[in-house]
């Protein structure tokens, strides 16, 4: 009898296993079939709804047991209450032909996180035109955005897109929780109002640019090296070719004009700033920056962004592009190890305090 069982057992064991196994494979075979597709998905979701469901949470974990049940029939009572007076606007606004009550105004949030290439300008871009079609008047749209800066002509791009909002008519806020420095700030400006964490780091209104050069090295080692230009100034410095006093002062003279166009697209949005005194290139502190007019309040998004949700409804759009098995793989791969150097790293820095 105790054969077969462990037989019976080693029997499912392996059935369970085939079974996960097959599912695997169906899971597998559907993702990489649905992959196929390159188009992105916008995700909308309501964050006054989702804190309102964590304040009940806690409020039902820190109620007393015997109330608790008092609690939840309360918050039952009022989801009644809120989807009655939803069919009853939906009902007038339909039943008699006419326009109804307008709906409430409606806060839009999005999200820029850029890179030196501003590669998410595309993706902003899309959300950009999505919100404005389906925003209205009296909407405001909120962008929290980090940026250290980088390539002119790719954040001269991704400010156009947030004139775009204000051109539409809407209200704009921009908000700074870490650092909105170089072309960050050249986006930032561009909002109508512009909201500062106080450590957040702001400016840098300057332009850089390096270019090394080894033709000293290679002329060591008798390697010429020809740089052929048509046109005078085709080519001002180059890396491995001789420079030239001439191309040196072109080159400079390319990025004071470039420094120039950054001054003039700042000053044509915040014309009460003393453009002289920010546009050194010089990076300043949230509560500095108030002083300097660079921004117009102190104060986190998470903070603004509650307070805006006492009288209005915040959706955030966001366009996610499709994500093939390999990059979700390697994007996991990633995470992993940048949590395990950062766990590396944090080791280190406490093992000073634990010395004796």
């Amino acid at each position: 009898m105790g054969e077969w069982l462990s037989d019976f057992g080693m029997f499912l064991a392996q059935l369970l296993s085939l079974a996960v196994i097959v599912g695997l494979a169906v899971v597998v075979a559907a993702r990489l079939r649905g992959e196929g597709g390159d188009e992105a998905r916008l995700k909308v979701e309501e964050l006054n709804r989702r804190r309102g469901a964590r304040t009940r949470r806690l409020r039902l974990a820190a109620s007393e047991p015997g109330a608790r049940k008092r609690l939840a029939k309360a918050f039952r009572r009022e989801d009644k209450r809120q989807t009655k007076a939803g069919k009853g606007r939906s009902g007038k606004a339909g039943g008699d032909g006419d326009e109804g009550e307008a709906r409430p105004a409606t806060l839009w949030l999005l999200d820029f996180h850029g890179d030196i290439r501003a590669s998410g300008t595309g993706r902003f871009a899309e959300e950009v035109s999505a919100v404005i079609s389906a925003a209205e008047p009296g909407d405001e749209v909120v962008v929290r955005l980090e940026s250290a800066g980088g390539l002119v002509h790719a954040y001269g791009l991704a400010a156009a897109e947030l004139d775009r909002l204000r051109e539409a008519g809407l209200t704009t806020t921009v908000c700074v929780d870490k650092v909105a420095a170089s072309g960050g700030y050249l986006m930032a400006c561009g909002a109508d109002s512009v909201r500062a964490a106080p450590l957040a780091v702001l400016g840098s209104i300057g332009v850089v640019a390096q270019v090394p050069n080894v033709h000293r090295l290679l002329k060591r080692h008798d390697i010429d090296v020809d740089v052929l230009t048509a046109g005078r100034y085709k080519r001002t410095l180059t890396v491995l070719g001789e420079n030239t006093e001439e191309g040196r002062e072109k080159f400079v003279e390319d990025l004071e004009r470039t420094h120039e166009l950054f001054k003039r697209h700042v000053a044509e949005r915040r014309p009460g700033l003393d453009m002289e005194a920010v546009a050194t290139g010089e990076i300043w502190y949230g509560s500095e920056a108030l002083e300097k007019g660079l921004i117009d309040a102190l104060g986190t998004s998470e903070a603004y962004l509650v307070e805006r949700m006492a009288s209005t409804r915040v959706i955030r759009v966001r366009l996610e592009p499709p994500r093939r098995l390999g990059e979700r793989l390697s994007l996991a791969v990633a995470a992993g190890v940048e949590r395990a150097l950062l766990r590396g790293a944090e080791a280190l820095d406490a093992s000073r305090w634990l010395k004796r």
